[in-house]
């Protein structure tokens, strides 16, 4: 078969997730398009407000010089990075709501800079916008996803791979995130991954260490999900297991009108918040794994 971009189907740890939540969440979510504007959908919330501006600071180090990382106050950097989230734009219900989310990305960031730990240590970029590969050039499939920080290991000449996390629940036992990590790790950029881990930033002050999956496991596995969510897309079904369920519910409610458009994002989505979301967005962030 042809290599061809265009007609593959792409998978990525995201749409892996939403799939195995609920494929109706999936279509929603990476498929469906408005029929006016020809816009993929997007649902704002106040979790996934805080994680988008602690990651973008965070993140923002990795392509600076070691020795100059933390010449600017990282306080600082997160309040240019909240004018992008704040009022509406973050799906805050209130002004003192708000005020919450922003002190609890303040903590995470002051812990940051007590403990820097391996922000400290050289860094591996890879150079592609949104590292992909073809997991199988046989069934038209890619893999793809940013990855938060390969620290570099000089003494094994390796990385280590580290994801910061910015909910309170941690992530289950079972998901795919590092197996899709060390995929790509592996093949798009030449240093092995010899460690894995999460880094909790609300209440560690150091990365905790996880097993590293192995990677014919990990292609298995995914690769897996990724024909179950290619012979979806080619049958154009997308069923919910349970009717209507919480993955897909507020999704639904925007595709009804519930929703209040507060602007289109960098991925040319249209955004929306829900009204009355509060809770649910924060009682879903006690048990979900990682919102971004």
């Amino acid at each position: 078969m042809i290599k061809d971009k265009f007609t593959a189907t792409w998978v990525s740890h995201s749409s892996i997730s939403d799939f195995l939540a609920c494929p109706r969440a999936y279509f929603l979510n990476n498929v469906y398009r408005d029929r006016k504007t020809g816009h993929k959908i997007s649902l704002m919330n106040a979790p996934m407000a805080l994680g988008q501006a602690v990651h973008a600071v965070i993140e923002s180090l990795s392509i600076i010089p070691v020795d100059r990382r933390f010449d600017e106050s990282l306080i600082a950097k997160f309040e240019k990075a909240w004018l992008n989230v704040s009022g509406k734009k973050g799906g805050f219900s209130s002004e003192e709501q708000e005020n919450r989310y922003r002190r609890r990305g303040e903590e995470m960031l002051r812990r940051v800079m007590e403990h820097p730990g391996p922000l400290k240590h050289l860094a591996v970029k890879i150079k592609q916008d949104l590292p992909y590969y073809w997991i199988s050039e046989e069934d038209n499939i890619i893999l793809c996803g940013k990855i938060d920080w390969l620290e570099y290991l000089p003494e094994t000449n390796s990385v280590h791979i580290i994801d910061f996390k910015t909910s309170k629940g941690e992530e289950h036992h079972d998901s795919l995130q590092l197996p899709i990590y060390h995929l790509l790790v592996a093949n798009c950029q030449v240093r092995p991954a010899t460690k894995a881990s999460y880094w909790y930033l609300e209440r560690n002050n150091v990365a905790v260490e996880q097993v590293l999956p192995d990677l014919k496991e990990a292609h298995e596995k995914v690769l897996s999900v990724a024909k179950e969510i290619q012979l979806a897309r080619k049958l154009n079904r997308f069923v919910c297991p349970h009717g209507l369920c919480r993955a897909c519910r507020p999704l639904e409610r925007i595709i009804k009108g519930e929703g209040e458009f507060v602007g289109v994002n960098d991925f040319g989505q249209d955004v929306y918040v829900l009204v009355n979301l509060e809770e649910t967005a924060e009682v879903k962030e006690t048990k979900a794994s990682e919102i971004l």
